[in-house]
């Protein structure tokens, strides 16, 4: 068993249920965040004109942000791949904490460094925890889809055709 698997196992049987509720919010500010990110445009505009380095990947940055911030806040406020999500939006997070003080506003949703590193650490938390018992992920692992032996065939089942 690799580390990873080790984690993986460590987290899921050391997993409070109110901590579900944590992740769920979480979700969904990450969720309204994408969504003030998409609403604030001309602050990326301005982070380009002050960081002409950034010109060549700022398409690609500012549709990762938006992307990963909402589908990854639902991922994680439904407990779908809450590990994977919150892995995508870690390096979102290790950005906002060095441009939260930026002339240009980029990240003004997180204005203090306190609230940036509060999700910075909830993030690796859920990398760590997962997406615990109140999640879509348990339900698939309880209900796994039941395999059946039989094929059908035309909408028949193999052993009423005899």
């Amino acid at each position: 068993m690799n580390t990873l698997q080790k984690i993986e196992k460590w987290g899921d049987a050391h997993y409070p249920k109110w901590l579900s509720f944590v992740r769920m919010a979480l979700g969904g500010f990450l969720m309204y965040v994408g969504v003030l990110f998409v609403m604030n445009r001309d602050a990326l505009t301005a982070m380009i004109t002050d960081h002409p380095a950034l010109t060549a990947v700022a398409f690609y940055i500012a549709h990762y942000i938006v992307f990963v911030h909402i589908v990854g806040g639902l991922f994680i406020a439904s407990g779908l791949y809450t590990r994977f999500a919150s892995a995508l939006n870690l390096p979102i997070l290790l950005g906002a904490l060095f441009f939260v003080h930026s002339r240009t506003g980029l990240f003004q949703v997180y204005p203090v460094l306190g609230l940036s590193l509060l999700v910075l650490l909830l993030l690796a938390l859920f990398l760590v925890e997962g997406s615990g018992p109140i999640s879509v992920d348990d339900y698939m692992r309880r209900h796994p889809e039941k395999k059946h032996s039989r094929h059908y065939t035309a909408g028949i089942k193999d052993d009423e055709s005899a």
